[in-house]
Parts: C-alpha cells; sequence; structure tokens
C-alpha cells in the first residue's frame, strides 16, 4: 500500500513538472549551476591532490635533502640580506657521504642547469634541458628506474667519464622512431657524451621537467659546469621510512661536525623532507576546496530560494485540485507527501545534471594541467545529498500549507 502510494505521488510529481516544463525547467538550472560550481572545482581539486601525491611518492616518505641555506628574505618587493651562509662545497658532501653510517643511501647531487641544449646528428632539443650531475647512488634515491641500459658505476663517477643518462623526452626527440639510443653520441655544448641509459618516463604534473634531463656524472659536471657560487645537494635514503627523524637527527649532527659548528651556532644548511613541498601545496588545495564549496552552497541557496517560490506558487495555482483531492478522502499527509515528492524530483533532476556537468568541468580542468581523470564519488554523493537537503527545506513549507487548506474553501477558489 505504501509503495503503491509512493509511486502514486513521484507519478503527480512527474505530471506537475511536465505541465509547468519552462519554470521548472529554470529552477532545475538554477540548482544545477550550484551543484556544478561544487562537484567541478572539488573535483578538479581531488585531481590536483592526485597528481601531487603521484609526482611526490616517487621520491618517498622516507628521503630528505641536505641544501644550503638561503641568505636572503623577500618581503613583498623588498629583499634584505638575512645572513651569509656558505655554499656546501664538494669536498663537505663528499665527507658526509663517507661518514653518515645511518642505514641509508646517500646521493650527492648538482643541478647544473635549466637551459641546455641538446643534439644528436641533426636532431636537436629546445633550450630548456636540465642537465644535473650525479654520483651512482642518485638513480635509486631520487625515485628513478632504468629503461635501457645501465646506470653509472662509482668508478666511471669518480673519474668523470663523459657518459650520460637521458629522459624519455630526449630520447623522443633526439632519436625519433625505433632507434636506439645506447651507445649512441649527444653533445651538449660542444662536448660530446656516449647515451648509457634511458630513464623511466616519470610524467610532467606541474609542468615539471622530470623527463626532460640528462643526467651526467657529478665530478665531470664539477669540472665543466662551474661557478664561483656552485652548491652541492645531498639526499638521503633511509632504509626504514620509520627512522627518517632518527636519520636526520644524525644527519644534522654530522654535518654540523662536518662545517665546523659549535654548540651555540645555529644550523647553516637546511634539511627539507622531501613530502614537505607536497604537504604544502595539499594545504593550498585546501583553502581552494573551501572556497569551492562556499560558492556552490550560496548558488544553492539561492536555487532553495527558488524552488520554494515555485512550489509556493503551485500550491496556489492548485488550490481547487487540492479541494478536490481532500474530499475524495486524501488525508493532510498524502497532500504533504505529493507536493514534498514534486520539489525532492526537481531538486534531484537538478543535481544529478549538476554533478555530470561538474564531472566534466572539472575533469576538464585536470586534463588541462596534466593531472589525471577522476570520478570523485565523495562529492558526487554529497551533491545529490546537499540537493535532498535542499528539496526537503524548499519544499517543506509549501507542502505544509496546502496540507492545512480547508476542503470548502480550496473547492470554491478560482
Amino acid at each position: 500500500m505504501k509503495t503503491t502510494l509512493l509511486f502514486d505521488n513521484l507519478h503527480i510529481a512527474l505530471s506537475s513538472v511536465r505541465s509547468n516544463l519552462l519554470r521548472t525547467i529554470l529552477t532545475i538550472m538554477i540548482i544545477a549551476i550550484g551543484i556544478t560550481a561544487l562537484v567541478g572545482m572539488l573535483t578538479a581539486v581531488s585531481s590536483i591532490q592526485n597528481s601531487i601525491t603521484a609526482n611526490f611518492s616517487n621520491m618517498g616518505a622516507s628521503t630528505f635533502n641536505i641544501q644550503s641555506r638561503g641568505s636572503n628574505i623577500q618581503i613583498g618587493k623588498k629583499t634584505m640580506r638575512q645572513k651569509s651562509y656558505s655554499y656546501i662545497s664538494f669536498k663537505e658532501a663528499q665527507q658526509f657521504k663517507n661518514d653518515f653510517t645511518f642505514p641509508a643511501t646517500v646521493s650527492i647531487y648538482h643541478r647544473a642547469t635549466g637551459t641546455a641544449t641538446v643534439q644528436h646528428e641533426s636532431q636537436k632539443s629546445n633550450p630548456n634541458v636540465t642537465v644535473t650531475g650525479i654520483d651512482e647512488n642518485y638513480v635509486e634515491v631520487a625515485g628513478y628506474n632504468i629503461k635501457t641500459g645501465r646506470n653509472f658505476s662509482k668508478a666511471e663517477v669518480d673519474y668523470g667519464r663523459h657518459i650520460a643518462l637521458i629522459g624519455k623526452d630526449i630520447q623522443k626527440k633526439l632519436f625519433p622512431g625505433n632507434e636506439n639510443p645506447i651507445d649512441k653520441i649527444i653533445s651538449i655544448g660542444g662536448t660530446r657524451y656516449t647515451v648509457a641509459g634511458i630513464l623511466e618516463e616519470k610524467g610532467s604534473g606541474f609542468g615539471g621537467q622530470t623527463d626532460n634531463v640528462v643526467f651526467l656524472p657529478i665530478t665531470h659536471v664539477r669540472q665543466n659546469f662551474s661557478s664561483a657560487s656552485m652548491s652541492f645537494n645531498i639526499s638521503v635514503k633511509a632504509h626504514d621510512s620509520k627512522m627518517v627523524d632518527a636519520a636526520i637527527t644524525e644527519a644534522t649532527g654530522l654535518f654540523r661536525s662536518i662545517r665546523g659548528l659549535t654548540l651555540d651556532y645555529e644550523d647553516n644548511f637546511n634539511i627539507n623532507k622531501s613530502d614537505n613541498l607536497a604537504k604544502m601545496l595539499l594545504e593550498n588545495t585546501a583553502v581552494i576546496t573551501l572556497a569551492a564549496t562556499v560558492i556552490g552552497l550560496i548558488t544553492l541557496l539561492g536555487a532553495a530560494i527558488g524552488l520554494m517560490n515555485i512550489m509556493l506558487v503551485a500550491v496556489t495555482e492548485r488550490t481547487s485540485e487540492i479541494g478536490v483531492r481532500k474530499s475524495m478522502g486524501a488525508t493532510k499527509r498524502a497532500i504533504r507527501n505529493q507536493f514534498l515528492a514534486e520539489s525532492i524530483v526537481i531538486g534531484q533532476i537538478g543535481g544529478i545534471l549538476g554533478v555530470i556537468l561538474g564531472i566534466l568541468v572539472g575533469n576538464i580542468v585536470s586534463v588541462a594541467m596534466s593531472a589525471p581523470f577522476v570520478i570523485p564519488w565523495k562529492w558526487i554523493f554529497l551533491g545529490l545529498s546537499i540537493c535532498l537537503i535542499v528539496s526537503v527545506l524548499s519544499g517543506i513549507i509549501p507542502a505544509i500549507k496546502a496540507a492545512r487548506l480547508d476542503p470548502i474553501e480550496s473547492l470554491r477558489h478560482e
């Protein structure tokens, strides 16, 4: 009996929607726009968050870097000198690598340039290639994998051999078709290098150039890409991710000793965990999520007012119909449920349309930012739940008003 009554209410609700099509469509569109704004922005944020997690998970939660501490502070457009900190020399980095006894893998690297041009015969790259000097451990510590060929050996790094590892983008530009780059000659700034290996593709989330890279032995970079402000970075990957904090503590003590710092001197270097940037970016996306939620809820507030208005108008227009139904035995509860069902139907149609548009809009933004396609089930359920709440709140007052109408007065209404 209850099931039959429910279907009757839905049938009447759909008939009412069709009879006031233009007004209903406008109300549905207002609701859909609100849900589109909410779901669309949250879908884009979810996709970006997934991309951040994927891009930084390659480095692992067990990795941290020791770098030269910055010497300037910028406030607005003014830059003020803070303190003068010395760069990390190759000797200091090498001593740390030799003396660090904690169960971890230590790597030394230096970013030589980000504007190099790489050439192979007649093929030439754009002048935006990143050249990094690395040791034999860097590939493992930085989360790269060798797809074809091999990594540098310790002897090749020590003697600064003219060999190179290239990223996937470099392979595509310089070796079109199925040409095998291994043991082929490439040149950078007039210096020739033999390709020893090709790195697996890592992707280019957030405009990164993780595949547009060339790795050279760090001793060779030290000699051929030297500069007055040359500073070397140390990357440490703890064997146990639970022991990272302990590794950082020991690394701090060791490097302070190497740099001759006494107890009353502060650290003149920085130690950063590899996931710090990811955490910072994820915290920033939380602000975007909050803004998207506020925008969507404000739009839905307008939709709720519009839906309540259309239902109040419907009650007035169908006063005679309500009188006829009451005179035939319809209860107040049945009348109330009928109008409430109409409000819910309109709200859910708008919600479903908004969810579909929101997913499309959000993923278009994601694709434009090289982030992965996602279906945000959490935001879908949230959007539809909000629509249900809005529908009930908007329809309850008109439904109660319709249920309380006097049947005799309703029959006399014109």
